[in-house]
């Protein structure tokens, strides 16, 4: 492996890091501490602590993919990790910045897509790199059902702007 592979992993490291900035710029507020939530609503405290992981798998993911087929060989599973990437940074905008959890609630359902056909497209080129989209996914659809289950809890809530 050459010092330009290791480069890439930073590349892929910085893609995360931008994707990650939208939670630290839109961040839970006074708004967001009103809603109602379910029981199981996490605290605050554990999103970083869960997202920081999932955003180094994320990376080593996307990595391992061009490592074994390079942008030309993986061109449309590099695609749908970069559009994965842009709707992750873009629910954090929609539900606390703009919140829109009417909205919110349909992005991450594409999110919820993209990282499944990143999956399905990242295995016939890395198992691993599949294999490390798993938890994201799975962190994604908690996610998902919690979007979910505040609108139902705070319909008046769901356009407020």
């Amino acid at each position: 492996m050459s010092w330009g592979d290791y480069g890439m992993l930073f590349v892929f490291i910085a893609l995360c890091t931008v994707a990650a900035s939208s939670g630290a710029m839109f961040k839970p507020d006074a708004w967001y501490q009103a809603l109602k939530k379910p029981w199981w609503n996490p605290p605050n405290w554990v999103f970083p602590v869960v997202w920081t992981p999932l955003y180094a798998m994320i990376a080593v993911a996307g990595w391992f993919v061009w490592l074994e087929a390079g942008f030309a060989g993986a061109a449309l599973p590099l695609t749908f990790y970069v559009l994965q990437l842009i709707l992750n940074a873009l629910w954090s905008a929609l539900f606390f910045g703009a919140k829109r959890i009417d909205w919110a609630l349909t992005e991450v359902g594409l999110l919820w897509l993209a990282i499944a056909t990143c999956v399905v497209t990242f295995w016939p080129i890395s198992q691993a790199a599949a294999l490390l989209m798993l938890p994201y996914l799975l962190w994604v659809t908690i996610a998902a059902y919690l979007n979910y289950t505040v609108l139902k809890l705070n319909p008046s809530a769901a356009q407020a702007a």
